[in-house]
């Protein structure tokens, strides 16, 4: 595997951890330990977290076929592409069909999953108070463990 294509799959790795332990920090033995206010959580951060997760997922995927989305608009570009590449050729579909054997994920679940972390960021860290993501941020983190989990599996058949 590349080495540009193992450090945006480390990256992935790191935001998803980030992502659980947010999660996981907001018990009040932990937050005692630093001195933080016990009605403090951090649940934008794990909805963040676990969209860049998801991101650094796609683009470790784009750069196996020699595509480096950049600024400006590197999200935007990298949705479309990923959809390009993987989604809309059918790609991934067989990739994941040969990984998993009888278990078939359907590819654009994984696109719909990127789509709604991507508007779930700007929608929960910037419009509503920390207190009232702890689902979005439950079900963000869910998605960025499939997301991971599907997108390293392929990289590593490669």
């Amino acid at each position: 595997m590349d080495s540009k294509v193992e450090l945006y799959l480390k990256r992935a790795r790191t935001e998803m951890n980030m992502g659980i332990l947010l999660l996981e920090s907001s018990g009040k033995k932990l937050l005692n330990e630093f001195d933080i206010p016990e009605d403090e959580t951090f649940y934008s951060g794990v909805i963040s977290h676990c969209y860049y997760s998801i991101f650094y997922c796609a683009k470790a995927m784009l750069l196996i076929k020699n595509i480096d989305t950049k600024a400006p608009e590197a999200h935007r570009k990298t949705l479309d592409a990923f959809k390009k590449e993987f989604i809309d050729t059918g790609v991934l579909d067989t990739k994941l069909f040969m990984i998993y054997k009888k278990m078939i994920v359907k590819a654009e679940s994984l696109l719909q999953i990127f789509k709604s972390e991507k508007k779930k960021r700007g929608d929960f860290t910037y419009n509503t108070i920390s207190q009232a993501n702890i689902e979005p941020a439950n079900e963000s983190l869910k998605n960025a463990k499939i997301f991971f989990k599907h997108c390293n599996a392929y990289l590593n058949q490669e």
